[in-house]
């Protein structure tokens, strides 16, 4: 994994497309019936973006404190986002807009030092040779539940059509990864209808490292991908290795002008701590309207993040996951050479933070947004045995920050955590 991606914390994902002129859900709508496949695609008619604004978009990512971000360049429906030969369904070719979204964003992200991530659907619900064989290629016993879109209606698979399908999508992603700078993440969907080996891994991987060794490729390419990509449910518990918690700032990954469901500023930060807490990075999805402008709902949460962030930053940028749950109740993060711990403070305590199970002396404590020093005192503990007491944290309503506070503690020597049997832990 490039350390690049498990320092960025935060990244920001952008689903955008002809859905958003309806405020339709994106491919869904016709695919599970909602609307007609006709009526879907006649949005391209009025897909614009006339105040499509890259750099615009790429200042405010920046401003978020993101350090990457990922963009649709083709979601399930099949309309390309950028300038393909290799199909007549895309936005310069089928709509009034007839630019090239993905030049000119990524050119922009580039410009604000930012990572380029591209967002490419594996599967395809316009392209002709897309429903030509089964998942496994198992014929299915009862075909009344089979999808157009996906599957053939009659039983029979035509595994020739299945491969000119394998190579229109090898071309159009060796235009994105060919025509549009260096692209360090790859972030598939749609991996679920087919097999690996229907998918022709793990030799199609190789063909998309070949065009950068260090190209970086989720979760969704069934089981050969670099990194997990839970999605919408914050994991309750640690993911293995490197990952990444995807979610939308309301319910919608795409613009839905009828979805008011919004969380707030300080859920979309509790949730950002909790990620980091436990080593992973947040991706936090907006769906920009038909004209490419952002929903100010939107945007002020990401300007707010930001604004937290950079308030913040010693204790998330260069840091690694905290201590477990069991010390303390609620999100953490360590300082490489382990001296000094951030802890996460999302409620306003009456009198005390509680931190147990800490076997190091305390050099100092302070309120990291005001840099006012704290006092505690510990209770406790069994020094014969080397078990520790219960360290309470002095803190008042008047110290915490609106939004999350954050606490640092430091430490002369590299922190240890009681681990309940003699054992000693630092980590989850």
């Amino acid at each position: 994994m490039q350390q690049w991606f498990t320092d960025a914390k935060l990244g920001i994902f952008i689903h955008y497309g002809i859905y958003a002129v309806q405020g339709v859900a994106e491919s869904w709508s016709f695919y599970n019936g909602r609307m007609s496949y006709e009526d879907y695609m006649k949005q391209l008619n009025g897909f614009t973006a006339s105040k499509f604004d890259a750099k615009y978009w790429a200042d405010l990512i920046a401003k978020s404190g993101a350090k990457y971000s990922v963009l649709t360049t083709k979601h399930h429906d099949g309309v390309a986002l950028f300038d393909t030969k290799f199909s007549d369904l895309s936005i310069m070719k089928a709509t009034p807009a007839k630019r090239d979204i993905i030049k000119e964003w990524s050119e922009a992200i580039r410009d604000q030092g930012l990572r380029v991530g591209m967002y490419y659907s594996l599967i395809d619900w316009s392209h002709p040779d897309y429903p030509s064989v089964y998942e496994n290629g198992v014929v299915p016993d009862d075909l009344r539940h089979v999808n157009r879109y996906s599957s053939p209606m009659d039983g029979v698979q035509d595994p020739e059509r299945w491969e000119k399908f394998l190579a229109f999508n090898r071309n159009q992603l060796g235009e994105v990864l060919t025509d549009y700078g260096q692209v360090d993440l790859l972030w598939f969907d749609g991996d679920w209808e087919r097999s690996a080996e229907q998918w022709g891994l793990p030799a199609f991987k190789d063909y998309l490292k070949s065009f950068n060794p260090d190209l970086i490729i989720n979760s969704r390419l069934q089981g050969y991908g670099d990194y997990k990509t839970p999605e919408q449910g914050l994991p309750i518990t640690r993911p293995e290795g490197p990952w990444e918690f995807c979610t939308t700032i309301n319910t919608s990954w795409g613009y839905v002008h009828t979805d008011h469901n919004y969380k707030s500023l300080n859920q979309m930060i509790r949730m950002f701590c909790d990620c980091i807490s436990m080593g992973g990075n947040m991706l936090l999805d907006i769906g920009p309207m038909e004209d490419g402008t952002i929903d100010p709902r939107q945007e002020a949460i990401l300007l707010g993040l930001g604004d937290w962030i950079r308030t913040h930053e010693e204790a998330i940028f260069g840091t690694q996951e905290g201590i477990m749950t069991r010390y303390y109740l609620g999100g953490s993060t360590l300082s490489p050479d382990k001296k000094n711990l951030y802890l996460f403070v999302y409620d306003t305590p009456k009198e005390n933070i509680c931190l147990k199970g800490l076997c190091n002396p305390i050099r100092k404590i302070t309120v990291l947004h005001s840099g006012k020093e704290l006092t505690h005192e510990i209770h406790g503990g069994v020094p014969w045995f080397h078990i520790p007491g219960t360290t309470w944290i002095h803190i008042t309503p008047e110290d915490m920050h609106e939004q999350v506070t954050v606490l640092k503690l430091e430490f002369d020597e590299e922190i240890e955590m009681y681990g309940g049997s003699g054992a000693v832990v630092t980590h989850n």
